[in-house]
């Protein structure tokens, strides 16, 4: 699986958080993410989402789209404490932190990637 914005890939090693187990899991306990991988989850229907960093040891970026794969948000979330919450999410993408400035992910952007 390949995560693209533009025809540009931003990650090779895509990993899907499309279930409960595996959406309350996401980062937490891992010690690091390789610069080359996304964490999607994939929820049901746009809903209000709430991300949180306990349990996470680094700091990173997330990317929050809408139905249509469009982003409508991002951030950057620091270890432990960190806190984002947005509106109309049906996607939501965990990637290191400077993702979003390295790749220039904007939002209006549309994201390709199965699921």
């Amino acid at each position: 699986m390949i995560l693209k914005d533009n025809g540009i890939i931003l990650a090779r090693e895509v990993k899907y958080a499309n279930n409960i187990f595996s959406r309350t899991l996401g980062l937490m306990f891992h010690k690091e993410i390789p610069p080359d991988f996304a964490m999607v989850f994939s929820l049901r229907k746009p809903t209000t989402v709430g991300i949180h960093m306990l349990f996470v040891r680094f700091a990173i970026d997330v990317i929050f789209l809408d139905e249509d794969k469009k982003v409508i948000g991002t951030g950057t979330l620091k270890p432990w404490l960190g806190h984002q919450q947005m509106k109309g999410v049906k996607y939501l993408i965990e990637m290191y932190q400077g993702a979003v400035e390295t790749h220039n992910v904007k939002i209006g952007d549309t994201l390709e990637f199965d699921g």
